[in-house]
């Protein structure tokens, strides 16, 4: 389990150090802010599980903070302690009337401090497990890293637009679930959202499942007309049929169709979602360019998880709490060991894999920890034959992208041959430790966990 991230705020720099050396020989992730400033950007990198907050600051003071942040989403909120000196009490208790969890008084008391921590930490954790059952949006975007902040923020944005989205990412990567995330967060989340496979369209039966039927008064509507005022998702675009692609390209030009039978025209209004892997802009043998100048109004990236396994821990968690909450699996938690050694698998499925890796362990049942020696199991089980070290088409990339793909996915392939230990990596791809350090970062493989040890 990763440790709690906590958020100290005060403008004295006595406190803050202080306050940063307790909290993390304790075991935390401690950050520090003196200001106002300085705290939002803080929460703008990593959202914290706390937040301690000093009442008196120079440029914003905490009680104008409290409310701003009080203001935030649900998913952006987080409890917070305030820290108030001597005569500030009485403005700490009001503070506990704008939704502070608690506050503790400077001087500060470590016993009661580090009880106030723990217990703050303990209902935070209660009140997300609790937004957890009752929204339970399977769509919403797992993590914490600054690539699913990006993320979350990019489809929060798009999704009041009614313009067409194309997601294009790896296969098992969650475009459909980000799909709906969008959906979900748009004006249209009370209308359906309707998935349309495209691999299952073929031949003349293509314009029947895109418009429906009518025959003798009766009525048999098609995804388009299903989806009415909601959404239409078109999965794996690039696997759509030329007819189907024709007969789509002819609605979205006109605003309208005709189901097969009929003769009077039903207009378009479902916002239409797709999905695609890289590189279908080159594929203009296979698509229709035009068509896909309709879909590609917005176009949002979904990483692979290779690029953001810092998120592997959290990922892990979700997953779990949502299969022992809806399927009524035994819960079991991961160890640090085997959570550490899925941070640093290359995932060539990507999120698809890791969740199928989850349900297995859950079912197969065990000890209530998943240790390192089952994940070893399930790994080399899994193993393909034959998997490309990169799950992409390097041609469809500008040089430095491709790159750095197979520099990135290289080595994450030659950690996992190391045990994760960077020592063994410099000697292996013949590199300096320092220069290879730097590599590592700028390709954004986390080695925080990984051993120095070269044995």
């Amino acid at each position: 389990m990763s440790a709690a991230h906590i958020l100290v705020v005060d403008d004295e720099a006595d406190i803050r150090g202080l306050l940063k050396e307790i909290l993390s020989e304790e075991g935390y992730d401690v950050d520090v802010a003196g200001d106002a400033g300085q705290a939002r950007a803080s929460r703008a990198r990593q959202l914290p599980d706390l937040v301690l907050l000093d009442i008196w600051m120079p440029d914003t003071d905490g009680i104008t903070l409290l409310r701003e942040w009080q203001g935030a989403t649900a998913e952006a909120s987080c409890p917070v302690v305030m820290m108030s000196g001597h005569g500030t009490v009485e403005t700490a208790v009001e503070a506990t009337r704008l939704g502070a969890f608690d506050f503790v008084e400077k001087p500060l008391s470590l016993q009661k401090l580090l009880r106030t921590v723990e217990r703050a930490l303990e209902a935070g954790k209660r009140k997300r497990h609790a937004g957890k059952l009752l929204a339970a949006s399977p769509g919403v975007p797992v993590g914490r890293s600054r690539i699913m902040q990006q993320l979350r923020g990019d489809l929060a944005q798009i999704a009041g637009n009614d313009s067409p989205v194309l997601l294009v990412g790896e296969t098992g990567t969650g475009r459909e679930a980000f799909a709906r995330f969008v959906h979900d967060a748009s004006p249209r989340a009370a209308r359906p959202f309707v998935t349309l496979i495209s691999s299952t369209l073929r031949g003349d039966g293509a314009e029947q499942v895109l418009f429906g039927t009518e025959q003798g008064g009766q009525v048999a509507p098609g995804v388009l007309e299903r989806a009415g005022a909601g959404t239409l998702f078109i999965n794996e675009l690039e696997d759509l049929p030329a007819q189907a692609q024709r007969a789509l390209l002819g609605t979205l030009e006109s605003g309208q169709f005709t189901r097969v039978g009929g003769s009077a025209p039903v207009s378009l209004k479902a916002r239409l979602i797709s999905s695609a892997r890289p590189g279908i802009e080159s594929r203009s043998d296979d698509f229709r360019r035009d068509l896909l100048a309709h879909l590609n109004t917005l176009v949002v990236r979904v990483p692979p998880l290779r690029e953001y396994t810092e998120d592997v821990p959290d990922l892990l968690r979700h997953y779990v709490d949502r299969m022992v909450d809806g399927e009524g699996l035994a819960f079991r938690k991961f160890s640090v060991a085997a959570q550490n050694r899925l941070r640093n698998y290359p995932w060539p499925d990507n999120v698809r894999e890791l969740k199928n890796l989850v349900q297995r362990l859950l079912l197969q049942g065990g000890g209530e920890e998943i240790r390192l020696e089952e994940i070893e199991r399930e790994l080399s089980a899994q193993a393909p034959t034959a998997e490309p070290l990169v799950k992409q088409d390097l041609l469809a990339l500008p040089l430095r992208e491709a790159r750095e793909q197979f520099e990135r996915a290289y080595l994450q392939q030659q950690l996992l041959l190391c045990n994760g230990k960077v020592g063994q990596l410099a000697k292996r791809v013949g590199m300096e430790r320092t220069h290879l350090y730097r590599k590592l970062r700028s390709l954004g493989v986390d080695f925080r966990n990984i051993t120095d040890d070269a044995e």
